[in-house]
């Protein structure tokens, strides 16, 4: 069995899967740069190693990470989310070194981070995909050839990409002339690959995601959806479980969708199936995601189904605990992801120390968190500081319980986008579960939110009182 796990991550993904080895009884070690020598993953591991002075390079060496890993005298790596979690050389080092990597099979991981090969793989399965380019492009000349046969608008994507980069919407034959060379040269910067794909743009979508689960002994079973419409720049921001848009037989019919996608490809471990959704209420398949997602914890909030475990024991050779009609959903869950930014100033990063920090609790509230009073965010990383997760039985109560929750943390000393939160809870479009991909940018006044006044002098006066003990 998995006796010990080295985690390829930081902040508080990674004092999420510390959790989950404290509860199996399986030591973790933590990696960490310089910048982070005191951050909350380094103090809850049973180790911790110094990755190097630079705030991110380190966390990107795939061997160097490796090496430790087997120098630690771990067995088992961990590469939560971001950095190198969908890297295949990273899963193809560890099987080579005879550390079990925590995912997929690097072949997996690669087919289906190429936009192309997953296209493929879904079209043979059956799944509905996209309209669009059935290869990557060979020229400006087949991306016009294509988007004229479609009919605009389109997108244009990164075959490589992920993360909502490489990615422009093109309304016009002139403006896809003005944006391919623009596309393949973030491509290029971004995933090292100069190839790009053509999609049929699906208007006004929902951003739907199912969360599958498949053991080494071939069994595969679906966690219920996610409704991830709310975002910014292709970027989420509140993610919801199950989805209030969608019906039953909705519910069941992108459910075996998924499952469906991870039999055809050998899908192993945790992973998620990203559809959109038009507004004929057809599926369409968007991307497969090889790893652990931020939203995972509203999953298990509705399932108490305890992912990163699951991640664990397939990873050992062990058989799912459960079978698909064990699997269970109770009530509404909804995750806010609390970024250090300002929504005032185009969600400009605000990065800084917190000079008072109080987390919400009460019945339903689940944070997860690598931040405390005094910690200094750095510059280097996602902006992300923290996630709040509110369940509640009904969606009437979900509502209710997650303005309360927001109302109850407090953040200081940086800009977060709390504010804009309880900003959207209030639209009656979102109340009543009818939103698509385009809320944020058809909702521009949530920005134009007061700052409560006891929030400014507590925050004054928090800064006030570390200033003045900052010699001792």
């Amino acid at each position: 069995m998995i006796k010990k796990i080295l985690i390829a991550n930081r902040g508080e993904i990674a004092v999420r899967i510390v959790r989950a080895c404290q509860e199996s009884n399986i030591e973790s070690v933590a990696i960490y740069a310089d910048a982070e020598r005191h951050a909350l993953h380094v103090k809850k591991a049973t180790e911790a190693y110094n990755i190097g002075p630079d705030p991110v390079a380190g966390y990107l060496n795939a061997h160097r990470i490796v090496n430790l890993a087997v120098a630690s005298g771990c067995d088992a790596l961990h590469p939560g989310y971001g950095f190198l979690s969908e890297n295949p050389e990273l899963a193809h080092i560890c099987k080579r070194r005879g550390i079990r990597f925590i995912g997929p099979s690097a072949d997996v991981i690669r087919n289906m981070g190429n936009k192309i090969e997953a296209r493929r793989s879904m079209q043979a399965a059956g799944v509905p995909v996209v309209p669009g380019s059935d290869a990557s492009l060979a020229g400006v000349a087949e991306a016009v050839a294509v988007a004229a046969n479609i009919g605009y608008p389109v997108m244009l994507k990164a075959t490589s990409g992920g993360g909502g980069r490489g990615i422009r919407r093109c309304n016009s034959e002139t403006e896809l002339l003005r944006y391919y060379e623009r596309v393949l040269s973030e491509a290029r910067k971004a995933f090292g690959s100069a190839e790009i794909f053509l999609e049929k743009c699906i208007e006004r979508p929902r951003h739907i995601e199912v969360q599958i689960l498949a053991d080494q002994q071939g069994n595969v079973v679906q966690l219920f959806e996610r409704d991830c419409s709310i975002q910014r720049r292709h970027q989420k921001l509140i993610e919801i479980a199950p989805s209030p848009q969608l019906t039953d037989a909705q519910r069941s019919t992108i459910g075996d969708y998924a499952v469906r996608a991870a039999q055809a490809v050998g899908y192993q471990n945790a992973g998620t199936v990203e559809f959109l959704m038009d507004e004929n209420q057809q599926f369409y398949f968007m991307e497969m995601n090889t790893r652990l997602q931020v939203e995972h914890t509203v999953t298990e909030s509705i399932t108490g189904i305890d992912i990163v475990r699951e991640q664990i024991r397939i990873a050992d050779g062990q058989a799912l605990s459960f079978k698909q009609d064990e699997i269970k959903r109770r009530g509404f869950a909804m995750q806010f992801r609390i970024n250090a930014e300002d929504p005032k100033n185009d969600f400009l990063p605000s990065f800084g120390r917190i000079t008072r920090y109080f987390a919400p609790g009460g019945p339903g509230v689940r944070t997860d968190t690598a931040i405390f009073t005094g910690y200094a965010i750095p510059p280097y990383y996602d902006s992300m500081c923290a996630k709040i997760t509110v369940w509640a039985l009904d969606w009437e109560q979900l509502l209710s319980r997650a303005r309360r929750a927001l109302h109850d943390t407090g953040v200081y000393g940086v800009k977060t986008t709390i504010p804009y939160y309880l900003e959207v809870l209030k639209v009656d479009s979102f109340r009543a579960g009818r939103f698509n991909t385009s809320f944020v940018e058809d909702h521009p006044e949530l920005v134009n939110y007061k700052t409560s006044r006891p929030a400014r002098e507590l925050a004054a006066v928090a800064a006030a009182v570390i200033a003045a003990h900052a010699g001792y």
